[in-house]
């Protein structure tokens, strides 16, 4: 399992009613379900994915995430999940904004673009690719590199909430200069 999904499963409560945007293949889902028992819906546009999603036996609505949330009310659920995906929506301050009307708290993960690694390939001339960044820039999805001075700096601007974060270099904690030395950031974060 990925380093940011083994953290999100531990941060969500046990039981919690679960919303997963970008939820490719519905692995985050189904593991939430079988360790803390939390029933969950995913939202994923890619056809192939919400088949994936089916034949994981996990429940899926095929959904542009660019459009909003307006299917689901006010505090549908207790947690609203959006794992490395940010980086590919356009209007990313109206889906945060979305996360938290649906939902009490927002877990978000995204490749830290603030990486050692690569700042010096932008230095050297060159887009970076990297395990987290792994897009030439050609064919990539993302549409937005963000780091994590930018994401906290966006949090504040929005009146968001940060309750806790980890950043992760190769699955291990960062703590010394995470914005220079993490390569993925996780955040559980709350409205104001």
């Amino acid at each position: 399992m990925r380093p940011d999904l083994a953290a999100i499963v531990h941060w969500v409560p046990r039981g919690a009613r679960v919303l997963d945007l970008g939820c490719g293949d519905g692995t985050l889902l189904r593991s939430l379900w079988h360790e803390r028992e939390a029933p969950g819906y995913g939202v994923e546009i890619d056809d192939d994915s919400v088949i994936a999603c089916v034949a994981n036996d996990v429940n899926v609505l095929q959904v542009d995430l660019e459009s909003g949330l307006s299917l689901f009310a006010d505090g549908s659920f207790d947690c609203v999940i959006l794992s490395e995906t940010l980086q590919t929506i356009h209007r990313t301050e109206l889906l945060m904004r979305e996360m938290l009307r649906v939902g009490r708290e927002m877990i978000v993960s995204f490749p830290n673009f603030g990486h050692w690694s690569a700042r010096l390939q932008v230095l050297l001339g060159r887009m970076p690719v990297s395990e987290t960044l792994p897009y030439e820039w050609y064919e990539t999805p993302n549409v937005h590199h963000c780091t994590v001075a930018d994401f906290e700096d966006l949090c504040r601007r929005l009146g968001v909430r940060i309750r806790e974060r980890l950043v992760l270099h190769e699955g291990k904690p960062v703590t010394l200069l995470p914005n220079l030395f993490g390569s993925l950031a996780v955040y559980r974060c709350t409205a104001g």
